[in-house]
């Protein structure tokens, strides 16, 4: 699982108990998996189809940093299915983890799902690439 992006828990992120409000953490989780699913299959026209089952493990407070892990769990014809797992940046005690989100290609005009063209292997071989590209002085 590659952690790819961070966020700052801010005071309009609190609930009531004053520790991150759920929703706000699963729009962020929407948005991040969606994000990756997009840089994945190189296409924008994509919707959320389902997200399965979500574990909230441990709050985040005002001030924490939370990291973003995600992975391809599966690919089909017109999906691509990934697990996010929500971390806090500096115990790496895990918040939140949102095993089952699928993601289907659609036609920009029709809506209809359209085949994305990916396979598993495919994906792998990129992201490979991908990393290779970057610039990481050790």
């Amino acid at each position: 699982m590659r952690f790819l992006t961070r966020r700052l828990v801010m005071p309009n992120d609190l609930n009531y108990a004053h520790s991150l409000f759920g929703g706000r953490l699963l729009q962020w989780i929407d948005e991040e998996a969606a994000i990756y699913a997009i840089c994945q299959l190189e296409t924008n026209c994509l919707v959320t189809k389902h997200i399965g089952e979500i574990s909230f493990e441990s709050p985040a407070l005002q001030g924490d940093i939370v990291e973003f892990g995600l992975a391809t769990k599966a690919v089909g014809r017109t999906s691509i299915s990934v697990s996010c797992l929500v971390r806090n940046k500096a115990t790496k005690k895990t918040i939140c983890l949102a095993d089952d989100i699928v993601f289907v290609k659609v036609d920009p005009e029709t809506r209809l799902p359209a085949p994305h063209g990916k396979t598993m292997e495919v994906l792998a071989q990129q992201t490979a690439e991908e990393i290779g590209k970057l610039n990481i002085g050790v």
